[in-house]
């Protein structure tokens, strides 16, 4: 436990010394229209997140476990690249179809890792195999850009994120064979939980935000530690740990295809985005909403459903019809809010063009 306790001290000290740096080269995130903040404020606190996982695989090393972290370098690597990727975007914006196709390569590998590793994932023909490589491929890319989209006001990546993470330890103990050591899981949460110190605080308030290489980040170790328990249970009902997002993120990208937007500009459509802007509910307490809500959910699925697929599959489309009616609902109440809103704002750029 004493490890820990170092690695948090290390891991509060890095971020301290990375806010120095920020403000010495400038690294801000400006508010624009589409923006829930109205001040500029340090980005890239989030690179602690990625930088707890590698002083995780320095833990290993000094237990003694250098060969376990031998075995994770293909998720270390891919770490890697997903958070310089995502910290040169918070810097200087890159394409969108670069950093796609940086996320595709890198899940690539370590799904390719996974059903490879332990004899294999046994499946009667090649060609389903691959058919299941693929479908895995897009869910995992899929999901780490929806948590990549969900990171829009102070403290929701830090508390949400938090809550799947101590899911997955709670499964990992439960297991007769953990799918992941857990110290993965700890050193994980030791991150978020030293940016969610700085971030976790009212509108106008947040020392600094995650950026692309926090949110990129943490999705990439939530969705490979869930890739896991899928690949050792072979239930892949346990994608509900990330329910919650996964239907204000997915409904979301739903609703801007049925109005022609361009996926990759910013906006602030997603329902928690409607609460903080325009219900003006404090950052805190929208972020708070939904880790509870996801804690519920993968609470009752671990400690309340029978531990058969049948049963977890019921749980897991009743849930998600429950989330995507009370969104819709939402939604239809509250979204001439956001129009008004746009209509105020192309007023004042009219205005200012003339």
């Amino acid at each position: 436990m004493w490890m820990y306790v170092v690695i948090f001290i290390v891991l509060l000290v890095t971020e301290l010394a990375y806010f120095r740096i920020a403000k010495r080269f400038g690294i801000v995130d400006k508010p624009s229209v589409r923006s829930s903040h109205s001040s500029a404020v340090l980005r890239g606190g989030g690179v602690i997140i990625p930088l707890s996982m590698l002083l995780w695989a320095v833990l290993l090393g000094l237990m003694n476990a250098g060969s376990l972290a031998i075995d994770f370098w293909p998720f270390l690597i891919g770490l890697l690249l997903v958070a310089v990727t995502g910290f040169v975007d918070d810097v200087r914006p890159l394409p969108a179809t670069l950093r796609l196709v940086i996320l595709f390569l890198v899940a690539g590998m370590l799904l390719g890792q996974l059903m490879t590793e332990n004899g294999g994932l046994y499946v009667d023909h090649w060609f389903n195999w691959l058919a299941v490589f693929v479908i895995a491929l897009i869910l995992f890319v899929g999901i780490v850009n929806i948590v990549n989209f969900m990171d829009g006001i102070n403290g929701i990546t830090s508390v949400y994120s938090l809550v799947v993470l101590l899911s997955l330890l709670i499964l990992n103990k439960r297991a007769d064979v953990p799918f992941i050591p857990s110290s993965y899981l700890w050193v994980g949460a030791l991150g978020v939980l030293v940016f969610g110190l700085f971030n976790f605080r009212p509108k106008g308030n947040a020392k600094c935000f995650g950026g692309d290489v926090g949110s990129l980040s943490i999705g990439f170790i939530m969705v490979f530690a869930v890739s896991r328990l899928i690949r050792q249970t072979g239930d892949v009902t346990w994608l509900m740990l990330l329910m919650v997002y996964g239907v204000d993120g997915g409904l979301t990208i739903v609703h801007r295809l049925m109005l022609h937007e361009n996926l990759s500009i910013a906006h602030r459509k997603h329902a928690y985005q409607l609460m903080a802007n325009e219900l003006g509910m404090d950052h805190r307490v929208v972020a708070v909403l939904y880790a509870a809500m996801q804690a519920g959910v993968s609470l009752v699925a671990i400690y309340v459903i029978p531990d058969t697929q049948m049963a977890r599959w019921i749980y897991l489309v009743s849930v998600g019809l429950a989330l995507s009616v009370a969104y819709v609902v939402f939604m239809k109440k509250y979204y001439h809010l956001h129009e008004a809103y746009l209509e105020r704002q192309q007023e004042r750029q009219q205005e200012g063009k003339e």
